[in-house]
């Protein structure tokens, strides 16, 4: 209920089963992936089972550089893999620089396929779940302005054996992550297996990916793969770009884009498209690359194009940093519902305790209201994109309070910008016992001044000796433009 006037208690209140970060300590993000300037940097992904059964997706046997089995590709059967012709095509324009990851995958480490070195990760139909260190490699790559391309397959495609296919290992991915389960791409993939159909695309004289430098895609090819749903409630940037035959709208997307904080995201439904017919000795393999009926070439390397930053519509040759900006909100679980993830807090902070009320959803932020000497903390860190002009950050605020004054501000709500070092750059507002009132109040501030840096918003909540002042945040958000 909103308006308490007693202590809080807790104990018995707070989130169970989440593991909340240390008191006081903002948790600064890697900073976004260097600019690339030409060449592009892609990342295939070679560790979760993509060369398992009949699969060969890899660009070569040589890894991570396929330029270690030849350094002057002019075919594709120059290197070895069912996706050698995607490659082999990229590294011909001298513009891309391919390697292949092995090991498990990170973000912000020291090795040489750590995705901080890197513009673009491609995930071909992998066949084994990522780890729980690896979904949040990927997701803060993404949030931080990497490119992130999803390849599926249809529904029970498990090459492997292990119990799992490329439809559950995606939308595991999308759905149980640390920095955003709260469907950030706003598409989910279908447990469909559609056995054969060329979708179309739709009419978009502007899109880059549909009309990129390496062509005009018009419909792509279904050999055995799936279709996502798509949910733009929940993000408005998703886009169908092709679709199977009948279907149109938020259902049947074969092919898809969205984006997620400063980052952008492609989906396709099947791997035969990509699948270019020749590999490794022994595996049975399909040339849609060069399927007469399709334009499948021209899909997949407008779409690394512009996840990569290198159209002129998709944010100019640094990945999403650069001269364009793309319209996002950029806060992970900004609305709390998956309790304390992306956000460090003291001790209890996220909560859906019936003493207070949530805005929306079950979740919030409950900052100070014991009664006795206390603070909290809530913080989040965020890269602010270089090229955008306009970086709103928004919350709603709900105040409550014992106090009896209306002339001594005794608790304090303090909202910060803080650097990587933990130097305070602005202090955006304080709020006290003073603003205390019935219902949630929207709060909203300009973060434009920060573009191209990396902060952190950090909430203090201060309490007095005696008497309980209760602060209560609910669906934040940082929209950039």
């Amino acid at each position: 209920m909103l308006g308490l006037t007693v202590p809080r208690h807790r104990l018995g209140a707070v989130l169970a089963g989440f593991s909340l970060v240390a008191a006081g300590v903002a948790v600064q993000i890697t900073a976004t992936p260097a600019a690339a300037a030409t060449p592009h940097r892609i990342l295939f992904d070679n560790a979760h089972a993509e060369t398992a059964g009949n699969a060969d997706w890899i660009v070569s046997t040589s890894q991570p550089d396929p330029l270690g089995q030849d350094s002057s590709p002019s075919a594709e059967a120059d290197w070895t893999g069912a996706l050698s012709s995607w490659g082999v095509a990229l590294q011909k324009t001298g513009d891309y620089s391919l390697k292949t990851s092995t090991s498990a995958l990170t973000y912000g480490g020291s090795s040489a396929t750590d995705l901080s070195n890197f513009d673009t990760l491609v995930l071909p139909e992998p066949n084994t779940l990522f780890t729980t260190a690896e979904k949040t490699a990927i997701m803060t790559f993404v949030k931080n302005g990497g490119g992130l391309f999803m390849i599926s397959d249809h529904t029970g495609a498990d090459r492997n054996n292990d119990g799992e296919d490329a439809v559950e290992i995606l939308n595991d991915l999308m759905t149980n992550n640390s920095v955003d389960s709260t469907d950030p791409f706003g598409f989910s993939i279908d447990s469909l297996s559609i056995s054969s159909d060329y979708p179309s695309a739709i009419s978009d004289s502007s899109n880059p990916v549909l009309h990129g430098s390496f062509g005009t895609v018009t419909k792509s090819l279904i050999a055995s793969g799936t279709t996502a749903t798509l949910k733009p409630a929940d993000n408005s940037a998703v886009k169908g770009l092709l679709y199977r035959t009948g279907y149109s709208g938020n259902t049947g997307a074969f092919f898809a884009t969205s984006t997620f904080g400063s980052g952008r995201v492609a989906f396709w439904g099947d791997s035969s498209p990509i699948d270019d017919g020749t590999g490794q000795s022994g595996n049975t393999l399909y040339d849609g690359w060069n399927d007469t009926g399709a334009t499948n070439a021209a899909l997949a390397l407008n779409a690394t194009e512009w996840l990569a930053g290198g159209s002129s519509s998709g944010g100019g040759d640094d990945g999403g940093g650069g001269s364009t900006c793309t319209s996002a909100q950029l806060l992970g679980n900004n609305g709390f519902e998956s309790g304390s993830s992306t956000w460090s807090t003291t001790s209890g902070v996220i909560t859906n305790s019936t003493d207070e009320s949530a805005r929306t959803g079950s979740y919030y932020a409950w900052l100070a209201g014991y009664g006795s000497a206390h603070t909290d903390t809530l913080s989040q860190s965020v890269t602010v994109p270089a090229a955008c002009t306009t970086a709103a950050l928004s919350f709603y605020l709900h105040v409550d309070t014992a106090e009896t004054t209306t002339s001594t501000a005794y608790d304090t709500l303090k909202v910060q910008v803080l650097n990587s070092s933990g130097t305070v750059l602005s202090t955006l507002a304080t709020y006290s016992n003073l603003n205390a009132a019935s219902g949630y109040t929207q709060r909203s501030f300009s973060l434009a001044g920060y573009a191209g840096q990396s902060v952190t918003l950090k909430f203090t909540g201060t309490e007095g000796s005696t008497l309980q002042t209760s602060f209560v945040i609910d669906d934040t958000a940082l929209n950039v433009s």
